[in-house]
């Protein structure tokens, strides 16, 4: 589906409308008609979360009854874009395919596309040298070459990963190494970088590795990873991914990697380090004389260029660092809860036995539903089975019990009468936990509602009289077998009751048989 939020996104803070289709994988036509029929329709960002891109959908483009007719490519149109760089037939019959969708038309198949164009296909393809404005566009890639640290306990030789970032301008680099290329590490990468530039350019181009893109079908179908997609949203700034094995696409990284490799990397290589710390530390020295060399072909250095034309153009860093996030997913259990890390954390009670998403940080665990955030917790640490649960997240009788405690259900019981405080009074003790008896002393209530206080009145009078602690069950049963007071029209069975009070007694009559 289209990214409308992300192409309005882009267009609110200035982005061109080339960079926003390289950003949103989508081609220059369609940002121009999403930017153009928001702006009819009076949409602009912010947009609000229930606005997701497929409500965007059928507000900007709505369903068209289909025709029969399939839709004809511009050949003129085709001529000219198969001359610039990069440009295939595949390309373009993606973007046609785009089109005639958001149209609602019929499109051609690939092989009849390729056959009406084939006369106007040109094998040759021109290059030019694309100008770079100053604090516009950033770099970053992985060295190719590994720096080496020591264990100091076994003699291991472990290999560390060389992250490098250049501003394409100025040619000012950052550089750090990692024990490895996985998500933290590329991620807190670029969070040291931007903290080192002390500013955020406006293009972000990246490499293609696996941090950064996910679901590479190809370079116009590759999606930005999820957690990359949000440092650069926290940052303000636009990625747009190097297409694979075209390292034109980020010259200036390419190029500087290879003098990193000599200037840095290649000058360490006689000298031992026992850890990451003191390796990115000696980095850290290479890197500001790397920095400070002059340059051969023109006035100046990297720093020099970077300070004066390049950093006063940077955005402002955000007020606080971006906080990685892991994504999860988890199912909404009957108790209205998720388990995270062996966590439990509530949702509201519509969505049992539903999937969601969980983003979890370091301090707070956020849960998404179809993309729509619909609650947080702070994050829970420690002994493994804790609970966070919010009172709105529970249905409504679940709401009414937590309502009640022990001197409650005491002074309800007082009001009825002297022998259903015994009980109630006698159940809320006999067990460890006060809380555990809340579902017997509940239920007491209940049956005050069906069958009168005064009955139930009687059947506590009346259970006191078998045992010394009655439970909800017992009281239960003589309600509904109507024995809660049994002996108001038989005073003889009274009497012969009263004498069995004490043991089980047969009688003279039992012996005269």
């Amino acid at each position: 589906m289209t990214k409308y939020r992300e192409i309005l996104r882009l267009h609110s803070l200035g982005f061109s409308q080339q960079n926003i289709a390289y950003s949103s994988n989508v081609s220059k036509k369609t940002v121009n008609r999403v930017i153009n029929r928001a702006k009819e329709l009076n949409i602009s960002w912010p947009l609000d979360e229930s606005q997701t891109d497929a409500v965007l959908e059928q507000i900007l483009f709505p369903s068209h009854p289909s025709s029969k007719v399939k839709r004809m490519p511009d050949f003129a149109y085709i001529r000219k874009e198969l001359l610039k760089n990069g440009v295939s037939k595949k390309l373009l019959w993606t973007e046609y395919m785009e089109e005639c969708r958001l149209n609602v038309e019929q499109p051609l198949m690939y092989s009849q596309f390729c056959h009406y164009i084939q006369q106007d296909e040109q094998k040759r393809r021109a290059t030019m040298h694309i100008v770079r404005k100053p604090g516009e566009q950033v770099e970053v890639d992985w060295a190719g070459d590994h720096a080496q640290i020591i264990d100091p306990d076994t003699g291991e030789i472990i290999n560390a990963s060389i992250f490098v970032g250049v501003m394409t301008y100025s040619q000012y680099a950052y550089v750090e190494a990692f024990i490895n290329e996985k998500q933290q590490a590329w991620i807190t990468a670029h969070v040291h970088m931007y903290e080192y530039f002390g500013g955020v350019a406006k293009i972000l181009v990246s490499d293609n590795c696996k941090t950064a893109v996910t679901h590479n079908g190809g370079w116009y179908n590759q999606q930005v990873n999820t957690t990359y997609y949000e440092m650069a949203e926290h940052y303000g700034t636009a990625i747009i991914p190097a297409r694979v094995r075209k390292p034109k696409d980020k010259p200036t990284v390419e190029g500087s990697v290879g003098n990193i490799s000599t200037w840095i990397t290649a000058a360490l290589r006689n000298e031992q380090f026992f850890s990451l710390h003191e390796l990115n530390k000696a980095i850290r020295e290479k890197l500001q004389e790397f920095n400070s060399k002059l340059f051969q072909k023109k006035e100046g250095s990297r720093i020099s260029l970077f300070l004066v034309e390049e950093k006063p153009l940077l955005a402002p860093l955000p007020a606080t660092p971006f906080e990685l996030a892991d994504w999860k997913q988890a199912t909404v259990q009957f108790n209205y809860h998720i388990s995270v890390d062996r966590m439990l954390y509530s949702v509201p009670s519509e969505y049992i036995k539903r999937k969601v998403d969980v983003r979890v940080t370091e301090k707070t665990i956020e849960v998404f539903f179809k993309h729509n955030r619909i609650c947080s917790h702070s994050r829970l640490y420690g002994r493994p089975g804790q609970y966070s649960t919010t009172i709105e997240h529970m249905p409504e009788n679940h709401q009414k019990y937590l309502e009640w405690d022990g001197d409650r259900f005491r002074k309800w019981a007082e009001r009825i009468g002297i022998n259903t405080y015994k009980v109630v009074d006698t159940i809320l003790t006999s067990k460890r936990v006060e809380q555990q008896t809340y579902s017997s002393c509940m239920g007491l209530l209940k049956l005050a509602e069906k069958y009168s206080a005064e009955r139930l009145e009687s059947a506590c009078e009346k259970a006191l009289t078998y045992t010394a602690s009655p439970s909800y069950k017992s009281i239960k049963n003589i309600l509904i077998a109507g024995k809660e007071d049994p002996f108001k029209d038989h005073p003889t069975v009274a009497a012969e009751s009263t004498a069995k009070k004490y043991g089980i007694t047969r009688g003279a009559g039992y012996y005269r048989r």
